[in-house]
């Protein structure tokens, strides 16, 4: 489960419902008795749905029945139905479909990518990057769980991953391999990821005592060549393979050996596909 706060669920209407729904307002409507069904119009892996239920009960909707982020729908399934008065629905009703269309297609992205992976490698692992948009971090994280991957790091507080970037401040690779010896015992328990590009830099670096390799934008059959020789050097150590890796390609990358793909793909694309309907009772 992912924590989400009061206090972000209570921006997040305050922000679509500032003062009052004018239209519901101006209509005279407000006080009639209705239910709304949230229906899935494709296959969809589904996300936010705790949160729009939070949602309904801040705004004194009351939900009948629903089904937990995480389940698969299909096209006419029936996934929320709630009741309500026609101001409480209306103020619900978009903020609430926009977190299930956006996070349930990040999370359908996601089980597909996970899926084809698990059918080549049941022991390799999805890793979805940081590079969610920003303000969306807690929707998107939730929203790959929900598929099956785990974020790669959740922010820069958390494991040492060192790019090339870093290099400019450091020197060259042996800069880096000396640094990384010295400072080791100073993060212990920390996992250390090093970005390269050739063997040799991997050998290095496997010496200075690395938790683990992340190669970026190699070719996947390129990949598979580096891995297994890698792997005759120290069979323990954790390979990535990053940077370009979708879901058209990813059952490519599932053949190279490598313990995780990590990828951004998952949160870009198309929203799914739901329908909300409204009636009378």
């Amino acid at each position: 489960m992912l924590y989400i706060s009061d206090e972000t669920i209570d921006h997040w209407i305050k922000e679509d419902v500032p003062y009052m729904d004018l239209t519901t307002l101006t209509l005279g409507i407000g006080g009639h008795k209705g239910k709304i069904r949230f229906t899935a119009r494709e296959y969809t892996v589904l996300s936010g749905v705790e949160e729009v239920l939070r949602i309904f009960t801040k705004l004194g909707v009351k939900p009948i029945r629903s089904l937990p982020s995480g389940s698969a729908v299909n096209k006419g399934d029936v996934f929320i139905e709630a009741e309500g008065l026609a101001s409480s629905l209306h103020m619900a009703w978009k903020l609430s479909m926009n977190i299930l269309e956006y996070s349930s297609g990040i999370t359908t992205r996601t089980k597909k990518m996970v899926d084809k992976v698990k059918a080549v490698n049941p022991e390799m692992t999805v890793l979805a990057t940081r590079k969610s948009f920003p303000g969306t971090k807690e929707l998107s994280i939730k929203a790959i769980l929900a598929g099956g991957a785990i974020p790669h790091r959740l922010g820069l507080s958390e494991t040492i991953l060192i790019f090339k970037q870093h290099l400019a401040f450091l020197g060259d690779i042996n800069d880096l391999a000396r640094v990384i010896r010295q400072n080791k015992a100073y993060t212990c328990e920390k996992k250390i990821i090093v970005e390269v590009e050739t063997l040799d830099d991997a050998r290095l670096l496997i010496e200075a005592g690395v938790s683990g390799l992340q190669f970026d934008k190699l070719p996947a059959n390129d990949l598979k060549l580096i891995v297994a020789q890698i792997r005759g050097i120290n069979p323990n150590i954790v390979l990535l393979g990053a940077g370009g890796i979708n879901g058209d390609n990813i059952e490519e990358f599932a053949h190279t050996g490598i313990d995780a793909a990590v990828t951004t793909a998952m949160y870009f694309g198309k929203p799914s596909d739901i329908g909300v309907t409204m009636v009378t009772i």
